[in-house]
């Protein structure tokens, strides 16, 4: 049992406490009285400043680059195109450049952090024509970080190891890697021979892709977008080089050549025993090897790329269906027919059965006789799919209005459609609350 003093010093230690509390809530400690030092800054730069850069490395030819317009260019050892996220990087570690810390404000000599005979040197012109050296030294003792200076100021600092290695760059890693030089938003033609007949894809007015040779038939626009994609950004790899006779020996996979609002570009693709896979292009010199998907990128036929959906709406929800000249309508988040409200899960699946009818093969030849007849109207200009299915003995046929080619579909799914369609039902009144 606590005695009475006890109580009373344990009340005032309590009182003491609570005070300090309230004052520290009152005066909390600020963030300038720490005593880490801010790490000094090295250059104060920013990327928009820098007009030039030249990375110079012991016994190596240097590496220039220029700013013309926004665009790099890579204008020594050898002119080349530059890629610009790669250079970007690089001014921005330049922007602005900061020490781990200062070394040595005024060093009795230069020797011991190696900075006498640089291992690398970076000169930054920025507008103006104001260039300024950073000089790279050795690493210090713990091998994390590098010495540098500035060749106009006497102070030594430290920098990350990491650090480094964003500046002191090769000309393959600066360098444009694409072997086609595309804008992506203007291709309006494809052009691709590999298996079978050469195709040629277009884009309609809509911005969708079509194939309009070997004849005109719909196209399945991602089929032809991941073609696009793949070649588009196909990159050199340029750890090793592949010679002339490795190309011509490896047997050709097919070529593709692009439109855009700067002309055409090509490229051909090759595919050696070992399944290396090699490409050339008409906008950059050279044979590189390529990435696999590329090749298989290619290695394609027109049956490959065709529209194997009957109906073009997709993932797009539909204003009206028609089905055997029974209308359907969607107002807000509700299906009527007519005046009646049809239930919505009912009427969803249909549209969902409708949205994956696909052909199985394809055929010139349109035979049979109408078994069901469907319209789809759906997106803000209130497109409209007509389709007709025609039954052919113990085949279904879909036939696309103002298309000449014969969807052959599968049995079970016309089967299951018809039976989603027989499953639609008017929606349920809600039960009137006998509660009293």
């Amino acid at each position: 049992m606590l005695k009475p003093h006890g109580l009373i010093t344990a009340a005032g230690v309590l009182a003491i406490l609570g005070g300090y509390a309230w004052w520290a809530n009152r005066h909390p400690v600020s963030d300038t009285n720490t005593t880490t030092p801010p790490a000094p800054k090295i250059l104060a730069l920013t990327a928009d400043q820098i007009t030039n850069i030249k990375i110079a490395k012991t016994d190596e030819d240097p590496v220039v680059l220029n700013k013309t317009g926004d665009k790099w260019v890579i204008a020594a050892a050898k002119p080349l195109a530059a890629d610009n996220d790669a250079v970007s990087t690089l001014t921005g570690a330049l922007s602005p450049l900061t020490s781990d810390r200062l070394i040595d404000e005024h060093p009795q000599g230069l020797t011991a952090f190696g900075l006498d005979k640089p291992t690398a040197e970076l000169d930054v012109t920025t507008k103006g024509g104001k260039t300024q050296k950073l000089l790279f030294g050795s690493d210090t003792p713990s091998g994390s970080d590098t010495y540098v200076k500035l060749d106009s100021d006497p102070k030594v600092y430290s920098i990350a190891s990491g650090t480094k290695s964003n500046f002191i760059k090769a000309v393959n890693d600066l360098r444009d890697k694409r072997l086609l030089t595309l804008n992506s938003d203007k291709i309006t033609s494809v052009t691709l021979n590999a298996k079978g007949a050469q195709i040629e894809f277009n884009k309609n007015s809509g911005g969708d892709w079509q194939i309009t040779k070997p004849k005109p038939i719909r196209a399945d626009g991602s089929a032809v977008d991941d073609l696009v994609g793949k070649l588009k950004d196909a990159k050199m790899d340029l750890t090793t080089i592949p010679t002339p006779a490795e190309f011509s020996a490896a047997p050709k996979v097919g070529s593709a050549t692009f439109v855009d609002d700067k002309g055409p570009q090509s490229i051909e693709v090759h595919k050696a025993k070992d399944s290396t896979i090699y490409a050339k292009s008409s906008a950059v010199d050279g044979i590189y090897k390529v990435a696999a998907d590329v090749g298989t990128a290619v290695d394609k036929s027109v049956e490959d790329f065709r529209n194997k959906k009957l109906f073009d709406f997709g993932f797009t929800d539909p204003s009206k269906v028609d089905l055997g000249g029974k209308l359907y309508e969607k107002t807000g988040d509700k299906w009527f027919n007519g005046s009646a409200q049809i239930d919505s899960a009912s009427i969803q699946a249909v549209v969902d059965k409708l949205r994956d009818l696909s052909a199985t093969k394809f055929s010139d030849k349109i035979a049979g006789s109408p078994a069901l007849a469907i319209a789809v109207t759906w997106g803000e200009k209130s497109k409209v799919d007509k389709v007709t299915i025609n039954k052919n003995g113990a085949d279904y046929i879909g036939v696309r209005d103002g298309d000449a080619t014969a969807y052959g579909l599968d049995a079970k799914a016309f089967d299951d459609l018809q039976q989603t369609i027989g499953a639609i039902k008017p929606a349920q009144t809600p039960k009137a609350d006998t509660k009293k």
